[in-house]
């Protein structure tokens, strides 16, 4: 019998009996199968993370050092004010976390070279000014602290559109204790889940999170001296250095951008089909890659729109795949919807995010409210009900979709890991059950090396979850919000149904599913008619999962690189009230400018995003979902999605149960599949299906053939794009 490489040797092993009769026939297979054990016992299975990741540690390794909080909170300072300034420009302007950690190695090469050996000790421990070269643990702390820093406070765009005239005219939205109390809650409120999903995010060896693998293989590039060689196509020998190799991309990259983006604009919509016939629309609506949905085989040469939606060197490239066939999916969807003007959507264009009118017209939205911007149910009757397009209407499906299958999928597939992560935050409180938690931990080589720390207590985060608990109902029941507290409690339970699920998947894939549309559903069917409040349940709903997601995925990060687990907590909180004061501080600059969020403000601060979320809060909240997917709504056929979700998975986990050795089905992944249908309105296939052969060359192509030279220059460039889609849907 033999096993292909794709198929578990567990499996193979499991399933021929004739290795334990005649072991001496198998003895390729039994190696194997020793290698394949060292590699879970001693390092990681997984590739990607045996690249990048140590799997030693030097526990005496400073790390907490003055210099990295000095150099930390500077970036963490200074990233939060341009993306905070910036961020209501047209185009905003935004500083991802890479670009700190790239500063931050000659800045630190720079102070270990000039500064003193100044100190003092406390505690038994001298902290001096320099205490050594400048290491790997500091560097990626100063990495830490800038990515919990670049994000702005999601309720930002709920002050802008209270306050501002042109929206709902709240003045008393100005107060600074109003914002800085919902601002440092839906800031912190996320921590508390994430230290208590560590169990199921952080600890299994299973969650590679690939994003973070990208950081730790930039901060590799500058501090491991090591240059093996590899073995490469045509029998080339690779030398070049992680460095090297990065400082040479970096450059070919960046003259590469002015070619699609400046001397030859065509490259970036490569939109060739559409010149054949220019006057046949049906063409342009179908290959079109600006107003179309961007069927075409050449759509693109730009980096930048290739990576929009995906990094197809960061991901692996089941993910991508599988997000391709998702998003082809989607257009036939949107194709047979249109053509056939199924729920109106012929009248309107194939593929756009806003909603119209009964006419074919934008839909105006103050045709409906009245001055306190609450719904006047005869203005709404004399003007028109809204409908989407062809595209939002699928990508609201696709949403519905995604939310069931996430959870289906959780239950059928890692409904044991989360069993075992409930039974040992269980333990964690039972003092005679704490040496079975540790010792289920010690299987991985990760968590055996990180033992050498004291962990954080599971009550610091319980604290920090009730604090910013507390915080949120007081900004919320203080000031006249007109929304009841428990929205607070709403968001927190809403997160602890997804948090896991949507952590494992994120984890595994390196796919997002965002609560937003979902959040936006359930707090608009809630509270129908009042705007402001469906922005409470939109904030505190999708928020907390977020960001308990992306704080476990710093934990993550720390957890690779053996950073002690307590100091990651600092790193976490202070950059955090550090950045939300400091963005808090711009909003209340900003929102006293004259015509600001018009066309007439200054320094083209239009608030586009704003004007989007302003439009999905009256949508949503006054408007309100029942009205369109409620009884007799125009859009309630497209409910059926939600059980549609839960049945595919159902279907897809009896299957793969049914022939476990299939590698098609092993590549599968509904959840991703269904995300990929999200990716239209108003972007289209051009933004996802030139990211598929890149991500087949590196994933498939490389790494079966070239493991060595693959581990070696897997250092993806991640340009982070900025997108608002959590603020437009």
């Amino acid at each position: 019998m033999t096993c292909a490489y794709t198929i578990p040797l567990l499996l193979c092993l499991l399933d021929n009996d004739d290795i334990f009769s005649n072991p001496e026939k198998h003895e390729e297979l039994i190696t194997e199968m020793k290698i394949e054990a060292a590699l879970i016992t001693n390092n990681s299975p997984y590739a990607e993370v045996r690249s990048v990741v140590d799997n030693h540690d030097d526990p005496t390794m400073p790390c907490s050092t003055i210099r990295c909080w000095f150099m930390g909170l500077i970036f963490s300072a200074a990233i939060a004010f341009i993306n905070g300034f910036f961020e209501i420009r047209q185009p905003a302007i935004y500083v991802t976390s890479n670009v700190p950690q790239l500063l931050a190695y000659p800045f630190g090469k720079f102070l270990e070279k000039t500064l003193p050996d100044w100190g003092i000790t406390l505690f038994g421990v001298r902290h001096s000014l320099n205490p050594g070269p400048f290491n790997k643990k500091e560097h990626m702390m100063i990495a830490i602290m800038a990515s919990i820093a670049k994000s702005t406070p999601f309720t930002n765009y709920l002050v802008w559109i209270q306050y501002l005239p042109q929206y709902f005219n709240m003045p008393w939205a100005i107060s600074f204790g109003y914002q800085i109390l919902i601002a440092l809650s839906t800031n912190f409120i996320g921590y508390g889940l994430a230290g208590l999903c560590r169990r199921f995010l952080v600890y299994p060896s299973s969650c590679v999170w690939p994003s973070s693998l990208v950081t730790i293989a930039l901060n590799t590039a500058f501090h491991n001296e090591a240059n093996p060689e590899a073995m490469g196509p045509f029998g080339q020998i690779w030398r070049w250095s992680r460095l090297k190799f990065f400082a040479i991309t970096c450059v070919g990259m960046f003259a590469w951008f002015w070619l699609p983006n400046s001397l030859f604009a065509a490259l970036t919509y490569f939109s060739w089909m559409t010149w054949i016939s220019p006057n046949n629309k049906p063409l342009t609506w179908i290959t079109g890659s600006q107003h179309g949905l961007g069927m075409n085989p050449f759509p693109t040469f730009d980096w930048n729109l290739l990576t929009f939606w995906v990094d197809p060197l960061m991901v692996p490239f089941f993910t991508t795949f599988n997000l391709a066939m998702g998003i082809t999916l989607g257009f036939l969807i949107i194709s047979g919807m249109y053509f056939t003007n199924a729920l109106f959507t012929s009248y309107f264009p194939i593929n756009n995010n806003l909603p119209y009118d009964n006419m074919a017209q934008a839909y105006d939205v103050k045709r409906i409210v009245d001055s306190r911007g609450i719904i006047d149910q005869d203005m709404y009757q004399a003007y028109s009900p809204p409908y989407l397009t062809a595209a939002s209407a699928t990508q609201y499906m696709s949403w519905f979709a995604v939310y069931t299958a996430t959870v289906t999928y959780a239950v059928l597939f890692h409904r044991r890991e989360i069993v075992m992560g409930f039974r040992d935050l269980v333990n964690s409180y039972r003092p005679s059950k704490k040496d079975e938690v540790e010792k289920g931990r010690a299987l991985d080589v990760h968590s055996r090396l990180m033992k050498s720390y004291k962990e954080v207590p599971e009550w610091w985060y319980l604290v920090c979850l009730v604090l910013a608990s507390i915080l949120g109902c007081l900004g919320v029941g203080l000031w006249p919000t007109y929304t009841t507290p428990g929205v607070v409690f709403y968001g927190i339970a809403l997160a602890l149904v997804f948090v896991v699920p949507c952590g494992i998947i994120m984890a595994m894939t390196g796919v997002e599913i965002s609560l937003n549309v979902l959040a936006e559903f359930i707090g608009g069917a809630w509270v129908e008619g009042n705007a402001i409040s469906m922005c409470f349940f939109k904030s505190f709903g999708y928020i907390t999962c977020s960001h308990a997601l992306h704080f476990s995925q710093d934990l993550k990060l720390a957890h690779y690189l053996k950073i002690p687990p307590r100091m990651t907590f600092a790193a976490q909180m202070v950059p955090t009230i550090v950045s939300t004061f400091v963005c808090v501080g711009i909003l209340q600059y900003q929102i006293h400018l004259p015509n600001i969020c018009t066309p007439e403000a200054p320094f083209r601060l239009y608030c586009p995003a704003v004007n989007s979320y302003f439009t999905s809060a009256i949508m949503w909240g006054t408007v309100g979902p029942k009205k369109l997917w409620g009884v007799g709504g125009q859009y309630a056929v497209t409910l059926v999605a939600f059980p549609l979700g839960a049945a595919v998975v159902l279907a897809y986990w009896f299957v793969a149960n049914r022939f476990p050795k299939n590698n098609v089905l092993r590549n599968f992944h509904p959840v991703v599949l269904f995300y990929g249908g999200i990716m239209f309105a108003p972007y289209n296939l051009t933004y996802l299906w030139p990211a598929v052969p890149v991500a087949f060359f590196s994933w498939i192509y490389l790494k079966s053939r070239y493991l060595g030279l693959w581990s070696k220059v897997y250092l993806p460039l991640k340009r982070n794009t900025k997108t608002r889609r959590d603020v437009m849907c």
